[in-house]
């Protein structure tokens, strides 16, 4: 079995961290991000790559391993494994709400974790292969008129039948209101899910609608006074 080369861990004890940070290092993952506090995580999260999230339930600061999780499930389909020394069946009942795909109890070994990774990793693949071939064949290119279509598969925008080229922000921007074609998307949904948590300009949403407009003048987004944007179908 293969394990992710870029595991993010989230875990408050050093001993125990540096624990897990040896065992992956040994197993041969590629890239480990540590942190032991959601705040520190989620402001780095969109700046490092991460193939699965080993969590510890209880982390320092407000907000606790099984709140991250939710916060991040929002807005990304990632394998969670959880770590915790806590087996009472309130907690239990909370992550398995959040359906993850392992679970490792304290006190654990090189094995447990090991194996565990393999086999969660392993469950994301197939579900995530299966998902998009369903996916597929649910939703084909989205038809935004004769001239415009977009790749859901791909995530790619063709004029005329070819490839317009946009930056990460302009092409988020074009993926969030392509699957909500003919529908507003309010600022507030599109400027959390283009920046996150980053501290942005008010202006921010308006430029990148002005950036993409000047490349593409005759795309259909069409603005909603204080309410936000829509792709319009035409």
């Amino acid at each position: 079995m293969v394990l992710p080369q870029n595991i993010v861990i989230v875990e408050d004890e050093v001993i125990t961290q540096r624990y897990l940070q040896d065992i992956l290092e040994q197993a041969g993952v590629n890239s480990i991000s540590c942190f032991d506090n959601a705040r520190d995580m989620l402001e780095s999260f969109r700046k490092i790559k991460c193939d699965l999230l080993l969590l510890d339930i209880n982390i320092k600061g407000a907000m606790d391993g099984i709140q991250l999780a939710r916060r991040i499930l929002q807005d990304k389909n990632i394998p969670i494994v959880f770590i915790t020394a806590h087996n009472d069946d309130e907690t239990l009942d909370e992550i398995l709400e959040l359906a993850p795909y392992g679970f490792i109890g304290k006190p654990f070994s090189s094995k447990d974790v090991v194996v565990t990774l393999q086999i969660a990793y392993k469950r994301y693949l197939t579900h995530s292969q299966v998902y998009h071939e369903k996916e597929k064949e649910v939703n084909p290119d989205i038809i935004i008129n004769r001239k415009y279509r977009y790749s859901m598969q791909k995530s790619i925008l063709y004029e005329n039948g070819v490839v317009i080229k946009l930056n990460q922000k302009q092409s988020l921007l074009i993926d969030i209101l392509a699957n909500n074609i003919d529908h507003v998307v309010s600022n507030t949904i599109l400027v959390h899910r283009i920046w996150g948590d980053d501290q942005i300009a008010d202006s921010a949403l308006r430029t990148l609608i002005y950036s993409v407009r000047k490349i593409l003048p005759d795309f259909p987004i069409v603005s909603h006074s204080k309410m936000g944007y829509m792709l319009k179908n035409s």
